[in-house]
């Protein structure tokens, strides 16, 4: 039975990619909804995985790959990397063609970089498509928008409805859309699942490169251990050591190019601002999985396992704050980054415009860390210099409580059951 169709706040980003664009290729971990997402704007469709078909788009994609390509546009090509060519063929029929949103394309693993002669550059737009976040399952409220805190019109007053323990579940259920709405057991199954079929079969196919399963799911286990953590690759590998003793930073660093891309891991990189003084930055990235369900599958953790320890708890609750700011920044035209200095001031995350706005969030669950983060950004705040990078249009702690407000000093505290784009 297919699942009603919740709206993404892709949807809007995919409109405006096609109107702009002749073609756009929505990339993104399997599962997360491309295909659907794409086939609600598509008026033809081309699906490459159809064991029906298979073989003789194959085939056809060999001899005259046009023949693929004609349809009602927008057309969709669902799976376009299994035949690259058809990259190749878009670009050359977006050219001749003049028009735009003529081609939705997805993926859910990037090819090898001699796979496709020309990059698409002006005529193929990207859309990185994520997980849902609470706002598109529904359960965030929607009370606190980042677009109206960027534009100063936001007044900070919300309530969220999720406790702390429909936190846990939908952390260990994830983003994935057929899992929204289900029972607890079927969705956790439907997590451990994905997470053996990256490990056995996926991470090898990526690339056509066989991987020890084993030694895949013990740096899966180390990164889920270290997610929301600037671990470099030493530690990464000493930690794998008691569970896969054989491996080398040179193996480590292949494996996680290959989750790369198929979207598996997604870490955020470090923030690099103009400062009132030299300061010493951190440049290493923050580790993390697209989704943090990933990270409780590999370590097979319940909702009920993370109620009794709330230091991984933590951890994993800064992760999945990390995939609906990213889902809600780019709705916006913003990106997320992290921010740490050689003083141990930090911030978790920093919501950065194109047109140079930026907005500085420290991740707290508990109301007792309230007070500290906010003092940690006006730290922050401080020491930026505001000439060349303007003042920040928010300061934002992001919370597991229930009530949202702004303080008297300005700083905003948002449950994460509050936030959208």
């Amino acid at each position: 039975m297919e699942h009603k169709y919740l709206r993404r706040i892709a949807d809007g980003v995919l409109d405006t990619a096609l109107e702009a664009s002749g073609a756009v290729l929505i990339e993104g971990p399997k599962w997360c909804g491309k295909t659907r997402t794409a086939a609600e704007r598509a008026a033809s469709k081309l699906l490459m995985q159809d064991p029906d078909y298979t073989e003789s788009y194959l085939k056809a994609a060999d001899t005259k790959p046009s023949l693929l390509l004609k349809g009602d546009t927008p057309r969709l090509i669902d799976e376009w990397q299994m035949a690259p060519v058809l990259w190749d063929a878009v670009r050359f029929a977006v050219d001749q063609r003049g028009e735009s949103g003529q081609f939705i394309l997805t993926g859910s693993a990037v090819p090898k970089d001699n796979a496709v002669q020309h990059t698409g550059t002006g005529r193929i737009s990207r859309l990185l498509m994520r997980t849902m976040t609470l706002f598109e399952s529904l359960e965030s409220s929607g009370d606190i928008s980042l677009a109206a805190l960027f534009d100063g019109k936001c007044d900070g007053d919300g309530f969220s409805t999720l406790t702390i323990e429909k936190l846990a579940v939908a952390l260990t259920r994830g983003g994935w859309p057929a899992s929204i709405g289900e029972k607890e057991s079927v969705a956790l199954r439907r997590v451990y699942d994905y997470v053996d079929a990256v490990i056995n079969i996926d991470v090898s196919r990526v690339d056509g490169v066989e991987k020890s399963p084993a030694r895949v799911r013990a740096l899966m286990r180390s990164l889920a251990r270290n997610v929301s953590t600037m671990a470099n690759m030493t530690t990464i590998r000493n930690d794998i050591a008691g569970d896969e003793d054989t491996i080398s930073e040179k193996t480590i660093a292949s494996y996680l190019n290959a989750l790369r891309r198929i979207y598996v891991v997604e870490d955020l990189p470090a923030w690099n601002p103009a400062m009132r003084s030299k300061t010493a930055l951190r440049t290493s990235p923050k580790r993390h999985f697209t989704d943090p369900s990933i990270a409780t599958a590999v370590l097979r953790a319940t909702p009920e396992s993370l109620l009794n320890d709330f230091n991984t708890f933590g951890l994993l609750f800064e992760s999945l704050c990390i995939r609906d700011l990213r889902v809600y920044a780019q709705a916006i035209d913003g990106e997320v980054f992290h921010y740490r200095d050689k003083s141990g001031l930090e911030a978790d995350a920093i919501v950065h415009l194109k047109d140079g706005r930026w907005g500085a969030i420290e991740v707290k669950m508990g109301a007792k860390e309230i007070e500290n983060a906010a003092e940690n950004l006006k730290t922050l705040r401080e020491k930026v210099n505001v000439d060349k990078m303007r003042e920040p249009s928010f300061l934002m702690v992001l919370t597991a409580t229930e009530l949202a407000y702004r303080r008297a000093d300005g700083v905003y505290i948002t449950p994460i059951g509050c936030l959208r784009h």
